[in-house]
């Protein structure tokens, strides 16, 4: 109670808090506030300070403290100070100063008044009647000890005088009821102006409590004299308590000398080896700690050293191996606190060069020389560096050497339009600039050796992208394959880790006074490699340098950063030897990106080269260049462009469609050209085709006898040879002659060009198949125009269309038709099983030539049928035998035969003639049955028999017509 009143509140000033010193300083005319002092100690709070304030029991055991003062409780509340005792309680417990003390209000304390608390008051005078009136009910249990009513009866007589409230185990002067109790406040109000009544009243209230304690100290003396005897018989038995544990001191201190002889003997020798043990391997660790801070602070030279021969996975690995050092066992060491980021400054500057020396690897390998025969530059460099930017995860540096690849595809076709054009003396480079100028200025064979060298450029380059890919590839592999067998390795680990871990021994290591397990001084010695401490094992540097010659022992100069790291080895496909460290962290999903990645790129490198090619040949084609090629030039640059596509198939494993599209886009403008001009050619021909027999020249018997077994191929032209041999007057095609007109030689050509066309370009079958068929089918239906209809006497200027026309016409179209099934298994040969269905032109361009044939067939019947009506529709049956009809029949008939006879085979003109004769027996049954002349054995039946027998006579006295039926016997009507 004292310590809670001892502290001022008034604030105390500080040196910083200039509104307390000014406040002070303005009240120094005010008595300082003296503190009250405390009777009994201050107990520990907890505090730090207070704490080391209070008594050590070791050391202050035989030093005087305040816990040894003892005084009793009425020299305590009487002051001697004062001479005479004074009325007021707290005045003579505490001294003058309670009462005489100023408080000097607070600054920031506002003045309390009644009126503070009269809303609390209201508030709580309810709840303080419904809680006396539950006191009443329930009234508190009374503790009093009543075994003090034992006492004798003056005693007990006594003690009833004292309040019950005071005998109480839990009486608590802090609790208000109790407080208010023992002391009621009606004894200290001095606000009612009647202070000598309550100064009475406290002087009576301190007497009282006086006398209540003088009853209990008498009480208390009077059980003590009760229990004298037993005092008395303590203080006795006390020299023999005295005798026994002097006796006792001296056996305890025989057994520590022994105890202390059997240590020095027995334990302090070995314990003492025990701990130069310790102290020789804590200095061991300390030397191999320095060992290792001495390499570590060469780490920053050593890395400029590997940087300045390009050596960057082994920077890395250094500043990686320093790192891990520097985290695990060089923590907290003061001078290395800015080496970690400084290493990480320099492995960020590391990335930057690696990347800048990429792209000028890239730079430097895609652009020099292609006649270099060297495929891959500096292997070695390659493989580091992609090591390198693996390691740091740099995985966008095929960007870069896609982007380098489109720059070299751009410069090599510079480069060669420029080494061509320099060679050639036509073009001024000074009138003309431009490189794509002056590249239209040359002549196809100029431009077509600038085209294969460029494509041999576009070769060499890709080769050389492969070989470069296919060494990044085998690097990502290697990897790829490391990460296989390390998680492998990982999961065998485990299981022999899993069963050694049941078979550990867990017995407890005893501390040695300095901090140190025993069992550590040797069981490092005793444990494998793998389970060894690592704080006790890295001693070696960082950059695998050689151990020292003082060093303690060779394992440990090894460190796990570098001795535990597994390195898988293998070969690229030039032959350098692949180390994959272990500390690649890519996952296998990455790496596999990266492996497709890099097919994609030789895939793009290919597109580019394509892609280039075409806006060459764009650039060519802008003024019609490529469309006026003739067959040979275009078949020459198509299997040009189809080689090139293929080789670039062949290295880089796909098909790229720009090139082949540019090519299958200009072979249809080939195509379109080809076909109009051989269709214009073929027109004018026809327009000037006068249908005779023409003489066959050597060459075109030549080119028909090329096709053999099918196989349509032109045949070389032999210089000299077809000069000295004479034209002949058929066209012999398996052994039958056929007469030809002219248009019909040149247009079987033709069709051998257009199949000829095919095996050079098969690109172009399809389109190739449907201009044959258009041209076959215009041939037929103008060649049909010109002779059935009659054209070629207004186009040609032919007086008449004769009979020999007719068979000329018709013997062509039967060569046309002999050769459409060879023309039909060529183009079959060609097409895709899906093109088959194109085929169908030829079936129906072969029905309409058949249908021409006949046409031509019925023509020629047509016209001896009008012969026949109109000579024998004059006939009559008189002498002379044998009559001018028959005779002008029989002439006719002659002239027909000797027309057709050289120009239609055999057993064609058979059948045309004996259609011919059976329409002269129509006609002639017709004109007998109007002469009424019967076969009745008359003069008239052997008028028309002489004459019937002098046309059958004459018929087959023709040439292949010896052995025809003719059966004359059906011009008679049977009358009976």
């Amino acid at each position: 109670m004292a310590s809670s009143h001892s502290s001022s509140p008034v604030p105390q000033a500080s040196s910083s808090d200039v509104f307390f010193k000014k406040e002070v300083d303005s009240a120094k005319h005010i008595r300082p506030v003296q503190s009250l002092p405390d009777v009994c100690p201050k107990e520990p709070t907890g505090d730090s300070h207070s704490l080391c304030d209070a008594p050590s029991l070791v050391a202050d055991q035989h030093r005087w403290t305040i816990y040894h003062s003892k005084v009793n409780l009425p020299a305590a509340l009487n002051d001697p100070r004062l001479a005479k005792r004074e009325s007021d309680f707290f005045t003579k417990t505490w001294g003058l100063d309670f009462v005489d003390t100023e408080v000097t209000p607070s600054f920031y304390l506002p003045q309390i008044s009644k009126e503070h608390f009269a809303m609390y008051q209201q508030e709580i005078s309810q709840r303080e009647k419904i809680h006396e009136r539950c006191k009443t009910i329930c009234p508190p249990k009374d503790t009093f000890d009543r075994t003090l009513l034992l006492t004798p009866d003056k005693s007990r007589t006594d003690l009833e005088q004292v309040p019950k409230i005071f005998l109480k185990p839990d009486f608590a002067l802090e609790d208000p009821l109790t407080f208010n109790s023992v002391l009621p406040w009606s004894h200290f109000n001095t606000a009612g102006g009647k202070g000598n009544r309550d100064a009475a009243s406290s002087k009576l209230l301190q007497e009282k409590l006086s006398h209540y304690l003088d009853i209990v100290e008498v009480n208390i003396a009077h059980q003590i004299s009760l229990r004298s005897e037993a005092f008395f018989h303590a203080m006795t038995s006390q020299h023999e308590l005295q005798d026994y544990l002097k006796k006792t001191s001296k056996a305890v201190k025989m057994l520590r000398d022994k105890i202390a002889q059997i240590d020095k003997v027995m334990c302090e020798g070995s314990l003492h080896i025990l701990r130069l043990a310790l102290t020789r391997n804590n200095c061991v660790k300390v030397y191999n700690k320095l060992k290792l801070m001495a390499t570590v602070h060469q780490t920053q030279p050593t890395v400029q050293v590997l940087l300045s021969t390009s050596e960057y996975v082994g920077a890395l690995d250094l500043i990686a191996t320093t790192q891990e050092v520097l985290q695990q066992e060089l923590q907290g060491i003061h001078s290395f606190r800015h080496l970690g980021s400084q290493l990480c400054e320099l492995e960020k500057l590391i990335d930057k060069m690696m990347i800048a020396e990429f792209s000028t690897y890239s730079h430097s390998d895609l652009n020099r020389p292609l006649e270099d025969d060297c495929q891959i530059l500096e292997e070695e460099r390659l493989v580091s560096l992609i090591f390198g930017l693996l390691k740091q995860r740099k995985l966008n540096f095929l960007e870069i050497y896609g982007e380098e690849m489109i720059i070299t595809a751009k410069n090599i076709i510079k480069q060669c339009v420029i080494n061509t054009v320099s060679q050639i003396e036509e073009i001024d480079t000074e009138v003309v600039v431009k490189l794509a100028d002056q590249m239209r200025l040359m002549n196809f064979p100029q431009w077509f050796d600038l085209l294969k060298d460029i494509f041999s450029k576009f070769t060499v380059f890709l080769q050389r992208v492969k070989a470069t890919l296919n060494i990044v590839r085998s690097v990502v592999l290697s990897v790829l394959d490391k990460n296989q067998r390390t998680r492998e390795l990982e999961e065998t680990s485990e299981q022999k880790n899993a069963a050694k871990d049941s078979s550990v021994d867990t017995e407890v290591a005893y501390l040695t006074h300095e901090g140190m397990f025993i069992s550590d001084a040797f069981s490092e010695g005793e444990l494998p490699p793998g389970i060894t401490d690592t704080t006790s094992q890295r001693n070696a540097s960082p950059s695998s340098e050689p151990c020292s010659s003082d060093s303690v022992s060779e394992p440990e100069c090894t460190t796990d950063s570098s001795s535990s790291k597994e390195q898988i080895s293998s070969l690229t496909p030039g032959g350098v030897e692949l180390m994959v460290s272990e500390d690649m962290k890519l996952t296998d999903l990455e790496l596999g990106k990266l492996a497709n990645s890099i097919q994609e790129l030789l895939y793009n490198a290919s597109d580019i080269c394509h892609d280039r090619s075409v806006k060459f040949l764009m650039a060519r084609a802008k003024d019609g260049f490529l469309e006026k090629l003739n067959s040979s030039e275009f078949v020459a640059l198509s299997r040009l462009m189809e080689t090139f596509i293929l080789d670039t198939e062949q290295i880089c494993g796909r098909k790229s469609m720009s090139l082949r599209g540019a090519l299958q886009s200009q072979a249809n403008k080939f195509v379109n050209r080809f076909h109009e001009e051989r269709k214009t050619k073929l027109s004018l021909l026809l327009e000037n085709e006068r249908w005779k027999q023409a003489e066959v020249p050597a060459e075109f018997q030549d080119l028909v006898d090329s096709i053999t077994d099918g196989k349509i191929a032109l045949p070389e032209k032999k210089c000299g040879a077809v000069e000295e041999r004479k034209p002949a007057d058929f066209l012999i095609v398996e052994g039958q002659p056929y007469a030809v007109v002219g248009t019909v030689l040149l247009l079987i050509r033709i069709i051998l060009e257009y199949c000829q066309c095919v095996d050079n370009i098969p690109s172009v079958t399809t389109d190739m198949l449907t201009r044959l068929s258009d041209l076959l089918k215009y041939f037929n239906s103008r060649s049909c125009q010109l002779v059935l209809g009659a054209g070629a006497l207004q186009i040609v200027g032919l007086k008449t269309i004769t009979t020999k026309n007719l068979a000329l016409s018709s013997r062509c179209l039967q060569l046309i038709v002999h050769y459409i099934p060879v023309i039909r298994a060529h183009f079959e040969a060609r097409l895709q099983p899906k093109q088959y269905s194109m085929l169908r032109h030829f079936d129906h361009i072969t029905k309409d030539y058949h249908d021409h044939i006949a046409e031509i067939s019925a023509k020629l019947v047509a016209i001896m049928d009008n012969l026949f009506d109109k000579l024998l529709s004059k006939y009559e049956v008189k002498a002379p035998v044998p009559s001018t009809c028959f005779r002008n029949i029989c002439k006719q008939m002659a002239k027909m035969h000797e027309a057709i006879y050289e120009l239609l085979p055999e057993e064609q003109t058979q059948i045309l003639f004996l259609r011919i004769n059976a329409s002269y027996k129509i006609h002639m049954k017709r004109q007998l049955s109007h002469l009424n002349v019967v076969n009745d054995g008359g003069p008239q039946n052997g008028l028309v028999t002489a004459d019937v027998a002098f046309y059958t006579g004459n018929l087959q006295a023709l040439k292949g017509l010896k052995d025809l039926d003719l059966n004359m016997a059906e011009i008679w009507e049977q009358k009976r």
